[in-house]
This record gives C-alpha cells, structure tokens and sequence, in this order.
C-alpha cells in the first residue's frame, strides 16, 4: 500500500485561495460595496455671522504724568529738616523742606527798621512842608523855600515805599526757607539729605513730584493718517464707531479703564515722518506709572458686514495667501481664498471669501482636502469674538 506524502506549502497555497473567494463573494454582495466605500470624515466646524466691526491700530506708547513739579530752593542755606514721607501724596502748599532761616530773620528786622526810619523821615518831612506852606501864606518866606520843602516830603514818601518794598522782598526771602509743594500728586524719594547746602535755581531737584490720576499715553501716527484726521475722513470712518482707547499693559493684560484722545502735536519730525499724540486716561488705581511702555489700541474706521473666521481655521496656500475649508450644503469640503483685513483677539477680520452662514472648517483639517466629503459637528463653544482685544495685522 502506498502511503501519501504532504506536499510542503499546500495548506497555506488552500487558505489563500479560499480567503480570496470569499473576498470576491463579499465584494459582489451590497454588504461589500458598502464596506469598499470610504466613509466621510468627522470634522468640526464654526457656523460665521456677518457684522459690523470698529478696525483699530496698535501703536507703542508710554505713559506720561499729567503733572510734574521738581522742587528746587528758591533761597540759599541748609537744609534743617525735611517734612514729607517720601512715596506719599502731598497737596499744593504742604510742607516739604525747611532752610535755617537765621539770616533771613535777621533781614527781615534789618528791613523793618528801615521803615520805621524812613516813616520818620517822611513825618518829618511833612511837618516842615506843612510850617513852610504857613509862612508862605504870611509871606513869611520865599516860594522856593515851599518849594523846598514838598521836594523833601517827597523824596521821604519814595524812600518810604522802597524800604516798604525791601521788607517785603525780605519776607519773601524768610518764607521760601519753607519749602512747599508746588503741585498735588505723589513725590519721590529725596534727591538731598539734612545739612545739605542748597542755592537758589540749582540745576539738581530736591525732589520731584508727579499727578498721575489722570495719565497721559503720548503714541506715534504716521503723516499720512493725521491728514485724513484734519480733512475728516477719519472722522466719517468712525461716526458710527467706539470712539474710546484702549491699552494694553505690558504683561499683555488689557488696562480696565478706557481714553480719549486730547491732543495732537502741529508738528511732524523729519526723520520718521510721524505725528504725537497725547491720550488721557483715569489712573484712581495707580496702576499706570509714568515711563511705562504700553500699547494703544485706536480706532480707524468701521468695517461693514465682515466676517470673524477664527484663526485655527485659516491655513496659507503655496503662494502665501490665507485660505480656509468651508463645508457646502452637500457637507462637501470647498477652499476660500479669504481677504485679511487685520486680527480681533482669536479671530481674523475677513472682508471677501466668506459669507454670512459659512461653516468653516476648525478642528480635523489635515485628514480632508477640497472635494472631500464630511461629517460636520458644530463647535459647541465658540470664543466670544465681541470681548476680544483689538490687534493691528493688516493682512492676516
């Protein structure tokens, strides 16, 4: 009897050819055509809305005090001893040093006695005017000796009032050996020390005093922009447009209270072109320091039914441009070539590419391309594109 011998391989040869009939079965049932047919991809999409939008421009400033008095002497001495707390709030005539005022005393007396001298002078005077008028009325003397006389009555009452006016000029002189403060507001630290000497209109301060609620924010505009402003082409762009200026602080935090613009300088610097301008903002915190850098957000114009598309839905093409994926009505996937007009927090300001009712495309962007077909899922919670802050990139 002849025994068979398995030939090597013949097992696998028969599970491959029964695994592709079984394929060519299922493929030619409905259950695998449904299987061969990809299914569309998930995807999450923003539903936009247009709306009108004031368009800013962030400009670098810094803050300026709306007051600033550096307190010099006005008399010379020592200084004997100083009467504020440095870092505190002093109003208009506090005390603020004081002069060792033994030499203006003394002056002072000087100038008093002089006065009395010269009142002396003056009734004496006066007395003998008045005696030879008398004689003159008995034709006791001569005219000239009248004459004489007034001169001399005369010359006492001018004498009179410059001793009058050097005692006053020494008064002035004893007074200002107490130094005052010039200016409400917070002084600094103390720029001299007790026993320091000091000289009238010295080039260095002994302090400084600065009125920081409000503040002043001075920022830079271009030449061309403050043109605009004085023909009122600025001011039609933003009739119907928030008006107030905003800030923001250096750690990227907005500034809580809101400007205006007060003034602008007549004058445009040579070398860069542009204009200062001087905003006015409240400061009841104290939070704004003078020299701080801040940035300016300030309205240019209003810009007419824009969309917010937000900005993890926007991508670049190969040339550069912004383009996003908006799903259609048949949740097929179409490229936007969209118009930038500048970025409002989380959101870019598109003027051309999409329309109101959009659904753009935000989250799944790297498994779709154009043409494909979705399974679209609105965001739930979107960022509330009203609240966030203005920031100028023209051009996206």
């Amino acid at each position: 009897m002849r025994r068979s011998v398995p030939v090597p391989g013949a097992g696998l040869a028969g599970a491959l050819l029964g695994a592709v009939v079984m394929l060519a079965a299922m493929l030619g049932s409905g259950v695998g055509a449904a299987w061969a047919q990809a299914a569309p991809t998930p995807v999450t999409v923003v539903t936009l809305k247009a709306q009108d939008l004031t368009l800013t421009s962030t400009l670098p400033g810094r803050v300026v005090a709306s007051g600033v008095a550096e307190v010099r002497p006005q008399v010379d001495g020592i200084i004997v001893e100083r009467l504020y707390e440095e870092g505190a709030h002093v109003k208009v005539g506090d005390l603020l040093y004081r002069i060792d005022s033994a030499t203006y005393e003394a002056q002072v007396a000087a100038a008093e006695a002089q006065v009395a001298q010269a009142q002396a002078r003056l009734t004496s005077a006066e007395k003998d005017a008045d005696r030879v008028r008398a004689l003159v009325d008995r034709r006791a003397t001569s005219q000239q000796a009248l004459d004489d006389a007034v001169a001399e009555r005369d010359a006492a009452d001018a004498g009179l009032k410059v001793a009058q006016a050097e005692l006053l000029a020494a008064q002035i002189d004893l007074d200002r050996t107490t130094i005052r403060a010039p200016l409400s507001g917070i002084i600094g630290r103390s720029l001299t020390t007790q026993g320091s000497l000091v000289t009238a209109g010295q080039a260095a301060p002994l302090a400084i005093i600065r009125t920081i609620d409000p503040v002043l924010v001075d920022v830079t505009q271009s030449a061309a922009e403050i043109i605009a402003w004085r023909r009122g082409a600025t001011a039609e762009r933003l009739a119907d447009a928030q008006q107030t200026v905003t800030l923001t602080l250096a750690d990227g935090k907005p500034y809580e209270e809101t400007g205006l613009l007060t003034a602008a300088e007549p004058y445009v610097h040579e070398q860069t072109g542009v204009v200062t301008l001087r905003l006015e903002f409240p400061n009841p915190t104290e939070l704004l320091l003078p020299g701080m850098y801040v940035q300016v957000e300030l309205p240019q114009a209003v810009a007419r039914n824009v969309i917010l598309a937000p900005q993890e839905g926007v991508m670049r093409d190969h040339r550069g441009r912004p383009i996003a994926y908006v799903v259609n009505g048949d949740d097929v996937v179409e490229e936007r070539v969209l118009a930038v007009l500048q970025a409002h927090g989380a959101f870019w300001v598109t003027a051309d590419g999409l329309a109101d009712g959009d659904r753009i495309v935000v989250a799944g962007l790297q498994k779709i391309r154009p043409g494909a077909t979705v399974a679209p899922a609105e965001r739930e919670a979107a960022p509330d594109a009203t609240s966030a802050n203005l920031a100028d990139s023209n051009g996206g």
